[in-house]
């Protein structure tokens, strides 16, 4: 990805969300968009014209994290947004960010990982990468996402299957507001990640195949995948809503766990119970519960 394209598209759609009168500005004369105008923006910042005009242009060498908090709070980012701008200057110098070597234990999973994801059976659980890749889970996550994991043509990427696959807008009965989410953690992660290649190769796919990706990919919009609630039609069970929270691996940042859990008392519980019947072995649940 061309990076001073990256931090001119993304200041440029900041700004041009921004309204006068969202950002306490009276008057100021016809306007041909509704947009904020880059001396205005300066002006509340607290640098001169020229000196955001570099920094638009994709030159982010240099600037303070002062300045780069000052530009967040005039344009009203929110904490992902003003994450992603940090991440865009650190890679802009003054060197280059090193590209980061796979460890060992990145390149496979421990077994006393997935000792501990299979010793949960009453929650689906799984894990997966910066690059949406599937890594691993324990049964009921698996049959949670079967029709993903099932389908060869994405290679259990989430992102493949979301934009490349019929059928995962059954699967996803909130696809449109799966697909922003998706795309805005991808362009996080890029962000952080700028000469991850396996990364800019999938975007580079999934730019070239899918309308749908390109068009979001367009608007920089940025993101935290942290918790929130997941809504699926599965195929064998119906239809789920699910609350989720993702862990981070100290030990290894690429990877993210994933759980999911269900209301008490309320039908997906009941569902998820019955997935649990089909995909978990009668001996591995007695298992479980004997080792707690």
């Amino acid at each position: 990805m061309d990076h001073r394209r990256e931090v001119t598209d993304f200041l440029r759609t900041r700004r041009d969300r921004l309204t006068p009168a969202q950002a306490g500005i009276i008057g100021g004369g016809r306007r041909r968009v509704p947009g904020l105008r880059r001396e205005e923006l300066a002006m509340l910042t607290g640098v001169s014209v020229e000196y955001y005009a570099r920094m638009e242009r994709g030159d982010l060498r240099g600037v303070s994290l002062e300045v780069l908090e000052a530009l967040s709070r005039a344009l009203q980012l929110d904490e992902a947004e003003t994450d992603h701008l940090v991440d865009l200057a650190r890679a802009a110098g003054p060197t280059p960010p090193r590209r980061r070597r796979k460890t060992q234990a990145e390149q496979s999973v421990k077994p006393s990982l997935q000792r501990f994801l299979d010793a949960v059976t009453g929650a689906p659980m799984w894990v997966r990468d910066r690059r949406l890749d599937f890594v691993a889970a324990n049964a009921l996550g698996r049959a949670l996402y079967a029709p993903m994991l099932d389908d060869p043509a994405n290679q259990g990427n989430t992102a493949r299957f979301t934009f490349l696959s019929p059928h995962s807008r059954a699967f996803f009965p909130d696809w449109e507001r799966n697909a922003d989410d998706i795309v805005a953690t991808l362009r996080t992660y890029a962000g952080q990640n700028p000469l991850d290649k396996e990364l800019t190769d999938l975007i580079g796919e999934l730019v070239t195949r899918s309308d749908a990706f390109r068009q979001r990919w367009s608007k920089h919009d940025v993101r935290h995948h942290r918790s929130g609630l997941k809504r699926i039609h599965h195929p064998t069970v119906g239809d789920l809503e699910l609350s989720y929270q993702a862990m981070e691996f100290p030990a290894n940042p690429d990877w993210f766990m994933f759980a999911f859990t269900a209301e008490p008392g309320s039908a997906t519980e009941e569902r998820i119970d019955l997935l649990s019947s089909i995909a978990i072995p009668e001996d591995m649940v007695s298992q479980s519960h004997t080792s707690q």
